[in-house]
C-alpha cells in the first residue's frame, strides 16, 4: 500500500498570466516538485485557485483563440471564442489550459480532479 502525502496549495490568480499559472499548477498536480517523483504514480498535490476572474490573458487571445468541440452527431461541430467562455465561466479557461499541459495518459483524469476553484 502506498502512503501518498498530499499537500494543499492555495494559489491566488489575481494578476497572474494564464499560461504561466497553468504550467505551475500542472507541475503541482503531477508531483514533479517532490523528491520522490515517479512518472507512473499519481503522487501530486491538491491545488485550490482563487480569484480566477482576475487572471491576465495576454495578446489578442480573448478575441482570436477558439475552443472546438463536437457532439458526435452530424453537424454537431461547435466553436466558442475564449472571450465568451471567460465571461461565462472563467474557471473553465484555466481548467482547459491545465488539462492540455498534463501528460496524455491514464493518470490525467485523476490529476485534473484535484484542481479546485474557490
Amino acid at each position: 500500500m502506498l502512503d501518498i502525502n498530499r499537500k494543499t496549495h492555495l494559489i491566488d490568480a489575481d494578476g497572474e498570466v494564464l499560461g504561466r499559472l497553468a504550467s505551475r499548477i500542472a507541475l503541482l498536480l503531477i508531483g514533479k516538485n517532490k523528491v520522490d517523483y515517479v512518472p507512473n504514480l499519481d503522487k501530486g498535490d491538491v491545488v485550490i485557485v482563487k480569484n480566477v476572474k482576475e487572471i491576465r490573458i495576454t495578446g489578442q487571445k480573448l478575441r482570436q483563440k477558439k475552443y472546438y468541440r463536437h457532439s458526435g452527431y452530424p453537424g454537431g461541430f461547435k466553436t466558442e471564442k475564449m472571450g465568451e467562455v471567460f465571461s461565462k465561466k472563467p474557471n473553465e479557461v484555466l481548467k482547459r489550459a491545465v488539462w492540455n499541459m498534463l501528460p496524455k495518459n491514464k493518470l490525467r483524469q485523476s490529476r485534473i480532479k484535484r484542481l479546485q476553484f474557490k
